[in-house]
């Protein structure tokens, strides 16, 4: 899975790139996540896949992206899949292309908005009430392995510096 960040132009903070996925979807329908799936047998490996899923799923082609390393596993409770979500910074100003049937939407939320929108919430899935963190911004509930992923990234963020920005794309001057 591919974590996508960017800094948009001026001194606005750093943002991630979400999807939103088609509510048809037999798994994880109509949920926030980030692009990503299955290994394929023609990837080499895990980063090969983020980058070739990521492309697939919102045109994000892979020339643009730096990795700037991987965040540790994670699992979701449902379906058992284990997730290994890898960070690349990307240019701000993408034109995304969706995959249609995949996709329903692509997100770019600013990571210290999305910090900031921290919440409890009651959910119900397959008959079962439960309450979760989550993240709930502009309408979008983010919660889950994908919550759990930008709670990971945020806190990872702010102990390298203190701020929501990228060491890696500052400028020196």
């Amino acid at each position: 899975m591919l974590v996508p960040l960017f800094l948009p132009a001026g001194s606005e903070p750093a943002h991630v790139v979400l999807t939103r996925r088609r509510a048809d979807l037999r798994r994880h329908a109509g949920e926030i996540s980030f692009p990503g799936g299955r290994q394929d047998p023609d990837d080499a490996d895990l980063t090969e896949t983020a980058l070739r899923e990521a492309e697939e799923e919102i045109g994000l082609t892979r020339e643009v992206v730096t990795l700037l390393g991987q965040l540790p596993p994670i699992s979701t409770f449902a379906t058992n899949y284990l997730i290994h979500p890898f960070v690349g910074v990307i240019p701000a100003g993408q034109r995304w292309r969706v995959s249609p049937r995949e996709v329903d939407a692509v997100l770019e939320l600013p990571l210290r908005e999305l910090q900031e929108s921290r919440t409890r919430r009651r959910l119900q899935r397959r008959g079962i009430s439960f309450e979760t963190d989550a993240y709930l911004l502009d309408g979008h509930l983010i919660w889950g392995a994908t919550y759990r992923i930008l709670a990971n990234l945020i806190e990872r963020l702010q102990a390298a510096d203190g701020r929501l920005t990228l060491a890696a794309q500052t400028d020196p001057a």
